[in-house]
């Protein structure tokens, strides 16, 4: 995701340990372990939103008879000819 590898993953939590120091470290990862945790699930709830909304919007597409759109379109009028010059 990302794309950070276990050397700069160390090297930034070095960082952060001397910036920070030892006693805040636990209470800034659950701060943002429970960012992340949101964000994830507000994704979700957005992602399952649309795809109900997707399948509402693909039900309301059919006919009233439950026939695809496109099986109505169908027309049965014989082919007409074009005229002779």
């Amino acid at each position: 995701m990302f794309n950070i590898g276990p050397t700069e993953l160390i090297v930034i939590l070095v960082l952060a340990l001397i910036v920070f120091g030892p006693s805040r470290l636990p209470e800034i990862g659950r701060t943002v372990g429970k960012s992340l945790r949101e964000v994830r699930r507000a994704g979700m709830d957005l992602r399952d939103q649309f795809d109900v909304d997707l399948d509402d919007d693909s039900f309301a597409r059919k006919g009233s008879a439950g026939q695809p759109k496109a099986e109505k379109e169908q027309r049965t009028d014989p082919p007409t000819s074009a005229p002779d010059r």
